[in-house]
């Protein structure tokens, strides 16, 4: 229990119309959280600069990340790309337009593609564009318009639309279909974004009629959603569950119990994969890949085969004239971190010794930086950083009890199921 305590304080401040392809194997490109903010809608001046000094974003960047991406995309041609929420940076109506070309060149060029909303993609009412020093607003677009824009892209070709949401199924193969869950709600939103997601309880009786059937036909589904499925780090949920679906638990156990292995999703901005295990014994995977518009600049190549799914991380480390792309979004994001972890240690009403905030400031932001990449592990400075913690705070700390990462690996692995749910 004492252990318990360190990590319930760590975790408070943390976060900062398509034919189908038929063959033995899909090779599936994945993206999360673009944030696409189009170029058109913003220029060099003072509004613009002064918000990506806070936000930690550089926007050239990003849109040369993307680039890249498209260019790589482009030359290995997958057979699919997934976007798993969060296709623009707030819903902007010019951001949407912009990305949508992109994706139909890819269209063009055989990469099928399907996408789900995410919480920054329809009815932002704070949407703007950034002029001198000014920041005017902009059109975003409704729930119908969205639908309309990304026709191309999950909603033209879908096998069944739920009525309740934006939800869609598709067939990927004569094996596999892909469940996309709208888990937004976007019908609430009066100042801005609502972070928070849910799965309305028409669209799980839905879903379940999509499993059963599928069921019935041999045909395994894997699932998509902008919102995390999982806990992805300890009591998560307590203190984050704007970044999970409301009733999360529920919701894991009934779709691992109907049959679904795996689910594909973002909004946490970190590369990470958890299984959970429902009370049956059957498990569910929830692939949460990181965002594409802050470091790391994550994004997966997968290959999809009949009982397994074979996933490699990339990452964007350097453009054509930035070598340091790495290095300079770490420490843009390690600021915006510690900035984060201050103001809420001052907030938390916890009595810290004031010669003990640097050292417990230093530790969240490092704990935060290993999380978004993946694969976290505790090194020997970090693990006396905590043994010191503890010894302030009275506890004990042992090693072996501190789990920061729940299995299984992040960033390479294969996940199998059908007997065993085994991964590699």
């Amino acid at each position: 229990m004492r252990t318990l305590h360190i990590s319930l304080l760590f975790l408070l401040v943390i976060t900062t119309g398509c034919n189908t392809v038929s063959a033995d194997s899909l090779k599936i490109a994945l993206l999360s959280d673009i944030h696409f903010l189009s170029p058109k809608l913003y220029d060099s001046g003072e509004a613009f600069t002064t918000y990506e000094q806070v936000s930690g974003r550089q926007f050239d960047d990003q849109e040369m990340v993307l680039e890249q991406v498209w260019s790589i995309l482009r030359r290995e041609r997958p057979d699919l790309l997934l976007i798993s929420g969060d296709l623009t940076h707030h819903g902007e109506r010019q951001s949407h337009l912009d990305l949508v070309t992109d994706l139909l060149s890819l269209e063009k060029e055989g990469v099928r593609v399907l996408v789900v909303p995410g919480n920054h993609d329809i009815n932002i009412p704070n949407a703007v564009a950034y002029r001198g020093d000014k920041k005017l607003p902009v059109e975003s677009v409704t729930k119908d318009e969205f639908v309309a824009l990304y026709e191309s892209f999950g909603y033209g070709e879908a096998l069944y639309r739920d009525e309740a949401s934006l939800s869609y199924v598709a067939s990927l193969d004569d094996q596999h279909w892909l469940l996309c869950f709208d888990s937004n709600r976007y019908e609430e939103h009066v100042n801005g974004s609502i972070t928070a997601g849910r799965i309305k309880e028409q669209t799980r009786e839905w879903a379940i009629s999509v499993l059963q059937e599928a069921d019935d036909k041999g045909i395994t589904v894997l699932g998509m959603m902008h919102h995390g499925l999982v806990e992805h780090m300890p009591y998560q949920s307590d203190f984050f569950p704007a970044y999970l679906v409301a009733e999360w638990a529920h919701h894991a156990a009934w779709l691992a119990e109907a049959g679904m292995p795996l689910i594909f999703t973002g909004h946490f901005h970190s590369n990470d994969v958890t299984r959970f295990d429902a009370p049956s014994g059957k498990s569910i995977y929830d692939l949460e890949t990181a965002s594409l518009a802050q470091y790391p600049y994550a994004w997966r190549m997968m290959t999809l085969k009949e009982g397994s799914l074979t996933v490699e991380s990339r990452f964007v480390k350097q453009l054509d004239g930035k070598i340091n792309l790495e290095e300079e979004a770490h420490k843009r994001l390690e600021m915006v971190t510690r900035r984060v972890a201050e103001h809420r240690l001052s907030e938390m009403g916890v009595p810290i010794p004031e010669e003990l905030m640097p050292l417990l400031t230093d530790l969240i932001v490092k704990l935060n930086m290993l999380h978004v990449k993946g694969d976290e592990k505790a090194d020997p400075e970090m693990l006396f950083a905590l043994r010191l913690f503890a010894s302030y705070m009275g506890n004990e700390f042992e090693t072996l009890d501190f789990s920061f990462d729940f299995p299984p690996d992040d960033n390479n692995l294969v996940i199998r199921w059908g007997k065993g749910n085994v991964e590699e």
